[in-house]
This record gives structure tokens, C-alpha cells and sequence, in this order.
């Protein structure tokens, strides 16, 4: 599916900002998604050196998460890292990896924020306008709010608020694990955001698939880096000595 062209990446600091406000207005939120049978994931992986990164997408059967259908792109980092725009450095890669996923899922979870966000236009929310498609943002760190202790078991959660507004949850998803920052991106309510997290979480504190979009961006990025390094030794080893 090709994604929607609604803005220029090359923009700087500011025009993001303006973007996001912008885009903010357009995100709406559905009580109720209808029947899920396929989620998919997305998640960034960065180069230890030079500027690459790794865009990764998974596609799960639901609710018995079954691997459907993967796709990865290697791009590279064009966006200066700032707190609150990192959608600018990931959506572009995670966008050319959606357009060769297949099957199309009907709910995507991402590594980011939704609405939990000072403009309320996080990743999770960025992708899910461009896409078109219900999105959650899924975080193991919270970006802004208050809430008050999680309980210990599995399915607690308190309210994420931020300037008086409830933005997100913040949601244990197994007993003794720290909890994720939950927050719905677009065409979806917190409800149903935290229903599916729930849902898709088996034996590790990340939703399935969600780690294993991280474990794809991260095994390509090994790989690539592998590469790289036989590579420059191939290029040494074809140098002449100094006599």
C-alpha cells in the first residue's frame, strides 16, 4: 500500500513543528477498530558508526501470532536527533518498508509515542496518518505527563495526563517487568490500545510483535555492519606494503 504524501521531509527544526501541528488536527480516534486479524509492527535500528539505519516491519496473525510477513529498508539519518521529532528521522525509512509488507495488517504498534507527545503528533501517530491506518504507540520510556504507581499485575495500568488532558497508560504487562507507555496514534482509543498491547504480549514485556520488529532491524543492522567490516579487511589486505 503507498503511503500518503501529505509534507516534505526536507524541512528543518521548525517547519517539524509546524508540520505537527498541522497533521494534529487531522488524527481522529475510533472507540472501536472492528475485528483485528492481523498486526504489524515497526521499529528503527541505528548504525554503531556513519550515519544508516534500519527500518524493519512485521505482520502477526491475531490473535494467535503467527509470523505473516516481514520487509526491511536501510536508509540514512537525514533529521537531527531532537526530543519530540523523531518521527522525522524514522518515518521515512519505516515508509519505504511499508510499501513492499504483505499482508496488510489492520492495526499497526510502533516504538514511539502517539499522542503522548508535547503536540500531541508522535511517530506512532505520524505513521498512522501517512499510513491510513489505526497505530499505536508503544514506548518503554515516557516523553512527558504524570501518573500515579502502576500496580504489580499483569493488565494494571494508570493514566498517563499531560496539562490536564489523559494522553496514554501507563501498563504492566507482566508481573515483576517495568512498565510501557501506551498511547493511541490514530483511529484507535486508549481502550482499545490497551486491550491489543494486552493481548499481543506473551512472555516479555514488549509486545511480540513488536520485539520481533526490533529483533529484525537489529539482526539487519548486524549483518550489514558484518558486511562492512569483511569489506574494509578485503580493502587492507589488497593494499601494498611499504618496503
Amino acid at each position: 500500500m503507498a503511503p500518503k504524501v501529505l509534507h516534505s521531509w526536507d524541512v528543518d527544526p521548525h517547519e517539524a513543528i509546524l508540520i505537527q501541528k498541522r497533521l494534529r488536527e487531522r488524527l481522529t480516534f475510533d472507540p472501536r477498530v472492528g475485528r483485528i486479524r492481523l498486526v504489524g509492527a515497526g521499529d528503527v535500528s541505528y548504525a554503531k558508526r556513519g550515519d544508516r539505519l534500519f527500518g524493519a516491519m512485521v505482520v502477526f496473525s491475531f490473535p494467535d501470532l503467527t509470523l505473516m510477513g516481514q520487509a526491511w529498508e536501510v536508509g540514512r539519518v537525514n533529521f537531527p536527533y531532537i526530543s519530540g521529532l523523531l518521527g522525522f528521522r524514522e518515518c521515512p525509512v519505516l515508509l519505504e518498508v511499508s510499501r513492499r509488507i504483505d499482508p496488510w495488517p489492520d492495526v499497526w504498534i510502533f516504538d514511539g509515542q502517539g499522542i503522548a507527545h508535547p503536540r500531541g503528533m508522535g511517530l506512532a501517530s505520524h505513521m498512522g496518518l501517512l499510513l491510513g491506518c489505526p497505530s499505536i504507540g508503544c514506548a518503554k520510556k515516557r516523553l512527558l505527563g504524570l501518573h500515579d504507581p502502576v500496580g504489580p499485575r499483569k493488565g494494571d495500568f494508570e493514566l498517563l495526563r499531560f496539562e490536564e488532558h489523559v494522553v496514554g497508560a501507563v501498563l504492566r504487562t507482566g508481573p515483576g517487568t517495568k512498565p510501557v507507555y501506551v498511547s493511541p496514534g490514530f483511529r484507535i482509543g486508549l481502550d482499545g490500545a490497551l486491550d491489543l498491547i494486552l493481548k499481543t504480549t506473551t512472555r516479555y514485556r514488549i509486545p511480540e510483535p513488536l520485539r520481533q520488529a526490533h529483533l529484525l532491524s537489529k539482526r539487519i543492522r548486524q549483518e550489514s555492519e558484518v558486511r562492512s567490516q569483511k569489506s574494509e579487511k578485503e580493502e587492507t589486505d589488497r593494499r601494498p606494503f611499504d618496503i
